[in-house]
C-alpha cells in the first residue's frame, strides 16, 4: 500500500510503498477513503510524543470501510463504513470498565502507539470497543474530521465543561478544536466568545456561532473577556495549547469557572504558569479533556443528524495523500480556516 512515512524526526516524511496491514484477533484492517489533517500529527513528527517508535506512519482521523476482520470480532463485517475516537481502550482494565475508554491504562492511538491513517489501509485494534457506525449519508470527509478535533471538543463542552444554556463560553484559538467547539457550544445555547490573531479566523469562528470575538494581537484579552461578559467567562476552552492562551482561559474566569484544556501543552510548553492563587480564592474547575469514548458518539451523531451541528461547515482545504508530507511539516504555520482532510489515495 501507499502510505506517508518518516524514518527520523523533523526530517521530512515521504511517500513509500509498504507492506498491506494485517488484523490482530480483535482488530479490523481499515480501508481510508479520508483522513484529517491535525497538529497532534505535526507534534508527533517533532518527537513530542513518546509513544512513536521510528519509522512511523501519522495520522488519526479516519474514516472508511471494513477491509479485513480479525477472528475474535463479533459486531463488524467486511464493507461496513466506521470511523474511530483516536484514543481508543482495550475494553478490559478498570478505566474501561468504568466507561473511561479515552484515559485507558492500555490506550491503543492510530498514529501515535501505532501506524496511522496517513496510508491506503489501516489496522485498528479492540474493534468491538472502540469502532463507530456511520451513518450513509454522512460523506467521509465530514465523517473523518470528527475524529479528533470535534468529537474532544464535544466532550471538552459538553461532559466535561458541563455548558448550560446562556453561559458565556471564551474559546481561545480559532483553528479545528477552537471552531468545533464554537459550533458546539453555540448549539448548546451558550454565549460564545472567540479569541484568536487573525481576523479570517474570526470571521469564520462568527458564521460558526461566536456572538462575539477578540483579536488578542496587543489586546488585554482577560479584561476583554470580563467585559464583554460582564465578570468573566463561566466556561473557557484553550483551543490551541500555549502558555498564553492557557493562563488567559483560566484567568478570563468567573468565580467558581470551568477552564478545560484541549490544546495540547507539549516539550517547552508542558508546564505552564498557573494563576493558582485564583483557582484557589475563586474555585475554579482545571479540567482536560482527552478525546471521546465511542458510546458517545451516539448523541453527537443524533445532533449531526437533526442538523443542529454541521461539522462539514468546517472541513477546508482537500488533498491528496502525495500532498500530506509537505502539509504536515507546515502545521505549526496555522495556515487557512476549517479543518484540512486527505480524500485522495
Amino acid at each position: 500500500m501507499k502510505a506517508v512515512v518518516f524514518e527520523q524526526f523533523r526530517q521530512p516524511p515521504s511517500l513509500r510503498i509498504v507492506p498491506d496491514p494485517t488484523p490482530t484477533a480483535e482488530g479490523v484492517v481499515v480501508k481510508v477513503e479520508a483522513t484529517g489533517l491535525c497538529r497532534s500529527d505535526w507534534h508527533g513528527w517533532m518527537g513530542h510524543d513518546p509513544d512513536i517508535v521510528l519509522p512511523h506512519v501519522p495520522g488519526h482521523e479516519l474514516a472508511g470501510t471494513v477491509q479485513a476482520v480479525g477472528s475474535r470480532v463479533s459486531r463488524w463485517k467486511i464493507g461496513d463504513r466506521v470511523t474511530v475516537p483516536f484514543v481508543g481502550g482495550c475494553g478490559h482494565c478498570q478505566e474501561c470498565n468504568s466507561g473511561n475508554h479515552q484515559v485507558c491504562e492500555q490506550q491503543f492511538q492510530p498514529g501515535f502507539t501505532a501506524w496511522g491513517s496517513f496510508a491506503e489501509y489501516v489496522a485498528l485494534d479492540y474493534a468491538d470497543t472502540n469502532l463507530v457506525a456511520l451513518a450513509d449519508d454522512l460523506d467521509f470527509a465530514t465523517a473523518a474530521s470528527l475524529g479528533c478535533r470535534f468529537v474532544t471538543s464535544f466532550r471538552a463542552i459538553v461532559d466535561q465543561g458541563r455548558v448550560s444554556p446562556g453561559e458565556w463560553v471564551a474559546v481561545h484559538g480559532c483553528g479545528g478544536v477552537g471552531l468545533s467547539a464554537i459550533m458546539i457550544a453555540s448549539a448548546m445555547g451558550a454565549n460564545v466568545i472567540a479569541v484568536d490573531l487573525t481576523e479570517d479566523k474570526l470571521a469564520f469562528a462568527r458564521e460558526m456561532g461566536a456572538v462575539a470575538t477578540i483579536n488578542a494581537s496587543g489586546t488585554d484579552v482577560v479584561e476583554a473577556v470580563r467585559e464583554l461578559t460582564k465578570g468573566g467567562a463561566h466556561v473557557s476552552i484553550d483551543a490551541l495549547g500555549h502558555p498564553t492562551t492557557c493562563f488567559n482561559s483560566i484567568a478570563n474566569l468567573r468565580r467558581r469557572g470551568r477552564h478545560v484544556q484541549v490544546g495540547l501543552m507539549l516539550d517547552e510548553h508542558a508546564t505552564p504558569r498557573i494563576p493558582m492563587d485564583r483557582v484557589i480564592a475563586w474555585e475554579l474547575e482545571i479540567l482536560g479533556s482527552h478525546g471521546m469514548q465511542a458510546f458517545r458518539y451516539r448523541a453527537m451523531m443524533d445532533m449531526i443528524r437533526t442538523g443542529k451541528l454541521a461539522p462539514q461547515k468546517l472541513v477546508g482545504r482537500r488533498i491528496g495523500l502525495d500532498e500530506a508530507p509537505a502539509a504536515l511539516m507546515r502545521m505549526d504555520s496555522f495556515e487557512g480556516t476549517g479543518i484540512g482532510v486527505i480524500t485522495r489515495f
